[in-house]
């Protein structure tokens, strides 16, 4: 099982979005059968094997074991992944193309950017999954607090500069058999647990 799973297939998406599926999908993050499975969320056994088969078609979940009960085989399940992020790509032509107007100081166009890096990443994982291979990235992730607006734009204005600088020194255009790398470099404002909760 992995940690994250990216779903890039727009069927697939839409499958693990249904509220029922969603639960199965949470409470496979240990093996269960339809049985087990039924009696913890609180729907007919036939009802949750509809739903098994549908999450299993699409990759979603996987076969762990076949158990002989009596006349009867129970299938145990588990889900393929802890959790899923579900991949721009699976909008087609209606994901966002952050090469559509890009502006440094749109949130938009931040959001567009994000969605890209998950499509980006997602592609990379599946390849690299299927060639039982890594996938070279590195990430950075905290937090500061700007005591003025002037601040934060000086800010942003010395950190475009120093990625600015890091990028000139190492890119090397004429590098035979090097290989591009893209830098996503975002700023914006934390969202605190008790805004998500005012939201939901």
């Amino acid at each position: 099982m992995f940690d994250v799973a990216v779903i890039e297939d727009a069927a697939a998406a839409a499958v693990s979005l249904d509220p029922v599926r969603a639960r199965l999908l949470a409470a496979l993050a240990e093996p269960g059968s339809a049985t087990a499975l039924a009696a913890t969320i609180g729907l007919p056994r036939q009802k949750v094997n509809y739903h098994l088969k549908t999450l299993e078609r699409h990759g979603l979940i996987e076969l762990v074991e076949e158990r002989r009960k009596g006349n009867c085989t129970e299938r145990v399940l588990r889900a393929t992944a802890a959790s899923y992020v579900i991949s721009p790509t699976a909008l087609g032509t209606a994901q966002p193309d952050p090469g559509r107007s890009p502006d440094q100081l749109s949130a938009r166009w931040l959001l567009a950017l994000a969605a890209r890096l998950v499509g980006d990443v997602g592609q990379l994982l599946t390849g690299a999954t299927r060639a039982r291979k890594q996938v070279a990235t590195f990430a950075i992730d905290g937090e500061v607090r700007f005591a003025s607006a002037a601040d934060r734009a000086a800010f942003a204005r010395e950190l475009a500069d120093a990625v600015t600088g890091l990028v000139g020194r190492y890119h090397d255009e004429s590098a035979e058999g090097g290989r591009a790398h893209r830098v996503v470099v975002a700023v914006h404002p934390s969202v605190t647990k008790s805004q998500t909760e005012e939201e939901s």
